[in-house]
């Protein structure tokens, strides 16, 4: 997904058994910590993933700070079409 700033950052959606939906993102590309991410979000991993800052972003400053984020933050987010379960 292409940011406000240009940049560009890799989205993550697990959708859990249950029906319970995580997001996760990685502003490095890599698709193992979004999806980490994602799956600590949805509930299916018990341990919190490790992240370190790319870009001092507000997902990440979110993250880091163990608050909700807001994806509304970006635009682009909502554009995204999920492919149906």
């Amino acid at each position: 997904m292409r940011l406000a700033t240009g940049e560009e950052a890799l989205i993550a959606r697990v959708v859990a058994t249950d029906g319970r939906v995580g997001y996760g993102f990685s502003l490095r590309l890599d698709a193992t910590e979004a999806r980490r991410m994602a799956e600590w979000a949805a509930g299916v991993r018990a341990e919190r993933p490790a992240y370190e800052s790319q870009l001092d972003h507000a997902w990440e400053r979110a993250w880091l700070s163990e608050e909700e984020i807001e994806w509304q933050t970006e635009p682009a987010f909502f554009k995204i079409r999920w492919q149906p379960e």
